[in-house]
């Protein structure tokens, strides 16, 4: 199997350190150009030790050398593990098998964009997808699964690391299938899920002081957004701006 893996962020590190770890052969690794993390290096260095001479990065990845490039490398799959933009159809179309998507939500329910928001904010099922990739966001067969418990307690930050631990967990299990091309093909119902923009978040967090709200509603807002440093649900009194977050912790006594 000629694999080609897409790696970002921790979970991208820890999928390459997965194929040094076995030492299983990787024809191709691209990394982000952004680097937010600066977490490349350590990517880099894994591909390398398996003797990953292909090495490109996001920001030529379209350029017509490197696609060219691509498909002399007759890959059979492109793993996408926590790689943060769409890919294009002229590179959906290279690899023989398709190409695998990780995905931190419990598909249907929250494609696109702040999966931990909008799974306190819905009070729907959470947990980690890996699927096929199609041209339609986050809307491919679902090829493998796993459920996450939550509880009051959590937040948006506490479920960007369960998803981060889980869908790295979700890989290595069923790495051999992979391996073997006894991939599923599970057909989502997007009717019962749901598909969130990047621009809806600031809305959805806004608490609006005069209107009506359950206390579950209102706590699920507040939870969902407390993640610091990223900005809070938020609320406006005397021309200012206000940020709220909220700390919940279970009560063992009654």
């Amino acid at each position: 199997m000629n694999f080609a893996l897409f790696a970002a962020d921790s979970v991208g590190n820890e999928i390459a350190h997965y194929f040094g770890e076995n030492n299983e052969r990787l024809s191709c690794l691209v990394v982000d150009s952004e680097d937010k993390k600066g977490i490349n290096k350590e990517i880099i260095a894994r591909g390398k030790k398996i003797n990953c001479t292909n090495i490109f990065s996001h920001q030529t990845l379209y350029d017509s050398e490197t696609i060219a490039k691509l498909k002399k490398l007759n890959l059979d799959l492109i793993i996408l593990a926590w790689w943060p933009y769409i890919i294009k159809k002229e590179l959906i179309r290279i690899p023989k098998i398709g190409c695998l998507n990780f995905h931190p939500s419990f598909l249907p329910y929250n494609r696109g964009k702040h999966y931990n928001f909008w799974a306190i904010v819905e009070d729907v099922p959470f947990g980690v997808t890996i699927h096929w990739v199609t041209e339609e966001i986050d809307a491919g067969d679902i090829a493998f699964q796993k459920g996450i418990r939550t509880s009051w307690e959590d937040t948006g930050e506490t479920l960007y690391y369960k998803a981060q631990k889980e869908i790295v967990n979700l890989f290595k299990d069923n790495f051999f299938k992979i391996k073997k091309g006894d991939i599923p093909r599970i057909p989502q119902n997007l009717h019962e899920g749901s598909f969130h923009l990047s621009t809806e978040i600031d809305r959805a967090s806004r608490i609006e002081l005069d209107k009506k709200y359950k206390a579950r509603e209102l706590l699920n807002i507040i939870r969902a957004r407390s993640f610091a440093p990223h900005p809070a649900a938020w609320f406006i009194e005397g021309g200012k701006k206000y940020e709220v977050r909220v700390n919940i912790k279970e009560k063992k006594e009654i």
